[in-house]
């Protein structure tokens, strides 16, 4: 049975209000009209006024949210007081009610190569999974439903892969042969995700033409977007959905690339940058820059 001094001591969360905590069965938003004793939430400073119209329950805030209440707080509810509310509810639902991968498990219709190298009970695999020959898959590695492992890829240790996703196949590179036919350019290149990259649900990462498309550690990838062929990203960058990151860009670290927004080919965006919703970006960009727009330029 959770309880909500369950929650406040892995949060190391101060509690008020309600000395004792409730049960807790279910998470809701703070301005749910069917918040009751027994659910949790958070609240942001922005949205500390919410505070108000809640009559039991447990919630999240900041110390500054308290303060703003602390006059009119209700011993009918049980306030857990962090200096980071979001960060703080992002860990309860990790630890409390996440449901956590089962490693040695392969799902049913699954196809993995006998020259595959992997450790099969440390590996999380869903159904129809195609993995193909000379891949590496490293331990703690998930894998969602329908998603194809194309040869030779190299996923490294706590590696998570979203369902119906490519990863390693083949770009689109063309040259015209003597009578003007477009040819493919053949892929002999891999696909290498370092550790605790996130792949979300319906991704393309192009294997390279020659070397590796190269994800570095911690990045994060939304659901729909298509990284091509020579790609590389720095560590712990967001690319978010619908973005087109074309072949042969260069993304630094701890980027933002937001939603629906297209990097042309052989541009570098450097470190720290933001790259805004739908932004098309033709021209390199500086490091820590924030750009928008069509085509895309630099914010003051």
């Amino acid at each position: 049975m959770l309880n909500s001094l369950t929650i406040a001591q892995e949060l190391n969360a101060e509690v008020k209000g309600n000395p004792v905590g409730f049960q807790i069965d279910a998470v809701k938003q703070v301005d749910d009209v069917r918040f009751s004793e027994n659910d949790i939430a958070w609240c942001s400073d922005k949205n500390s006024a919410l505070l108000e119209t809640l009559s039991t329950g447990t919630v999240i805030i900041s110390k500054t949210a308290y303060s703003s209440i602390e006059a009119t707080a209700k011993s009918t509810v049980c306030y857990l007081v962090v200096d980071a509310p979001r960060a703080a509810f992002s860990r309860m639902l990790q630890v409390f009610f996440v449901k956590k991968a089962v490693f040695g498990t392969i799902g049913q219709g699954t196809a993995i190569h006998d020259s595959v190298k992997m450790n099969r009970d440390l590996v999380a695999i869903g159904a129809n999974v195609v993995i193909e020959e000379e891949c590496v898959i490293g331990d703690h590695v998930v894998i969602d439903h329908n998603t194809v492992i194309k040869a030779g890829s190299i996923l490294h240790n706590n590696v998570k892969i979203g369902a119906n996703c490519t990863i390693g196949g083949v770009g689109f590179g063309y040259e015209p042969n003597e009578d003007g036919i477009y040819e493919v350019i053949p892929h002999i290149g891999v696909v290498e995700l370092s550790a605790f990259v996130e792949i979300g649900n319906n991704v393309c990462i192009d294997r390279a033409v020659l070397g590796a498309t190269f994800l570095a550690e911690h990045v994060k990838v939304d659901n729909l977007v298509h990284i091509a062929h020579g790609v590389s990203i720095g560590k712990n960058s967001l690319v978010i959905a619908n973005a087109m990151i074309a072949g042969s860009v260069k993304i630094g670290e701890n980027c933002w690339i937001a939603p629906s927004s297209s990097i042309i080919q052989k541009v570098s965006i450097g470190d720290d940058s933001l790259i805004g919703m739908g932004s098309v970006v033709l021209k390199n960009v500086e490091e820590k820059s924030k750009m928008a727009g069509v085509p895309a330029k630099k914010l003051n």
